[in-house]
């Protein structure tokens, strides 16, 4: 039986062979109904894309890649690192590139490194463009997506619950007794992390009878300067804040370094935490409180998995990691509560 050809797909999906190749390349570009009817027919044929190329590829590239949002934040620094001294160990390469946090070019640059020839493709999050998902199940890429847990995940995965983490830093300011509370966050379009760590707080704070106000949730870049523009923010709002949750260690910096220009005492009048656990974390004055994330164990974690998929194995397809509150100096009870002459 002759194999599928890219002629047979386009004559079952009503096409040209060239749309039905822009379709496998770039779907984002065609109309999805008419994507949509290419894939149906894909799928029913069992068309698989390139196969006179791969069956004259006799060596395999053992090339892992990996699409990070930003190579400028330690954090993902630190998974790269790992990952690539798993795969190292397992005989194979690894290649980076960034989105900038940008969806569609994260789409844009997984496709470039697949027809480089990674075989396989590491992500961070779960909201990626459906047609990246499509991109890979055509070619028949393992992937997983990293910084993301959840048991009800479709998508392997490896990392913490988000959610969870938020709650658990929302519950820690609660039993000190602040009611008063701000985020300063990362941008939440295109990042499900950030998204995930903002409905924790609230939610949490709902059920304990409380509120967080639109305008005590400031998203912005993350960078330092961000961090201490969105401090002012909520430094000038008529009710100001008890205590402020970062969603990195970079804001938190930044909200720290603005209350010390303000000439606001951390924590005595204001709580912060932050979130990653970057070295500098622990050599801030005070020393910040914040979640330690388990990057180096997602990278690891992660290359194992997708060795073991191209060697033919079954690994778990969703791993749970454990990020974990580490209490320092930048938290305490509020003024009000503390007993006199502390």
């Amino acid at each position: 039986m002759a194999p599928v050809s890219l002629n047979d797909v386009a004559r079952a999906a009503g096409c040209s062979a060239s749309t039905v190749s822009r379709v496998l390349r770039t779907p984002h570009v065609v109309r999805d109904e008419v994507a949509q009817r290419v894939l149906a027919a894909v799928r029913k044929l069992g068309y698989t894309p390139n196969n006179a190329a791969r069956a004259l590829r006799s060596r395999r590239s053992r090339m892992i890649g990996a699409v990070l949002p930003t190579l400028e934040h330690a954090i993902y620094a630190r998974l790269a690192n790992a990952l690539e001294t798993q795969l190292a160990t397992e005989g194979y390469s690894l290649i980076v590139t960034t989105s900038g946090f940008d969806a569609h070019k994260e789409l844009e640059q997984t496709q470039l490194m697949i027809e480089r020839g990674a075989e396989g493709v590491v992500l961070v999050g779960d909201a990626h463009e459906r047609a990246l998902y499509e991109f890979l199940s055509l070619r028949n890429v393992p992937y997983i997506n990293t910084y993301v847990y959840t048991p009800q995940a479709t998508h392997p995965c490896v990392g913490f619950d988000n959610n969870r983490t938020a709650r658990q830093v929302t519950e820690y300011l609660l039993s000190l007794g602040h009611t008063e509370i701000a985020m300063l966050t990362g941008v939440r379009k295109d990042n499900d992390r950030v998204r995930a760590r903002i409905e924790g707080v609230e939610e949490t704070l709902r059920e304990h009878g409380l509120t967080i106000a639109q305008e005590r949730i400031i998203e912005g870049p993350y960078s330092i300067t961000a961090g201490r523009n969105g401090m002012r923010k909520l430094l000038n709002l008529s009710v100001r804040p008890e205590a402020v949750i970062c969603t990195s260690d970079i804001l938190a910096f930044g909200c720290l370094a603005e209350c010390m220009a303000a000439k606001i005492e951390v924590p005595r009048e204001l709580s912060i935490t932050g979130f990653d656990d970057l070295d500098f974390a622990a050599h801030l004055n005070p020393p910040l409180t914040t979640m330690q994330v388990p990057a180096a164990e997602m990278g690891a974690q992660a290359g194992r998995f997708l060795v073991d998929m191209l060697e033919g194995g079954s690994p778990l397809d969703r791993v749970e990691l454990e990020a974990r509150l580490v209490i320092r100096g930048t938290t305490g009870q509020p003024a009000a509560s503390k007993p006199r002459g502390t």
